[in-house]
Order: structure tokens, then sequence, then C-alpha cells
């Protein structure tokens, strides 16, 4: 199954022991927050403290200086 890139577009984004994107077109990519260590490393308050990137196309973290791309979520990296 092919996904365009419209459809790999971020609305929000949750975190507890998993990092959850939930995408425009419905779905809700997770991964483990082992995968990603300076999130895995911070404060709640840090991991709350994110914004859209890209038009929704990725994330960042400004107090982390960490970015997340939809597309690599969606490969598994």
């Amino acid at each position: 199954m092919s996904t365009s890139t419209h459809e790999a577009v971020a609305l929000d984004v949750r975190i507890d022991e998993e990092i959850h994107v939930r995408l425009l077109d419905g779905r809700t990519v997770s991964a483990p927050l082992s995968w990603f260590p300076r999130l895995a490393a911070a404060t709640p308050a840090q991991r709350a403290d994110w914004r859209l990137i890209g038009r929704g196309e990725g994330i960042h973290w400004p107090q982390l200086d960490e970015d997340l791309s939809v597309a690599g979520l969606l490969a598994g990296r």
C-alpha cells in the first residue's frame, strides 16, 4: 500500500511510553519512545513543547532540538 505525501501529514502528537502521531487521513502512527533517546530522556514539560513543521510533515521540539519526520515514522525509522 502506498502512502501519498498529502496523507502523511501530522495533526497531533501524544507521548506516554510511546510516541503517537495522529495523521490527517485518520491513522495514528505509534513508535516506542526508546527509539528517540532525546525524547525518552526529556521531562514531560519538554515533551509537551512541540510544534508541527513543514505543514505537518514533521514535528519539532525546540527545547530539545529534536525533529522527527512523519515519513520516517511511517518507515519505522
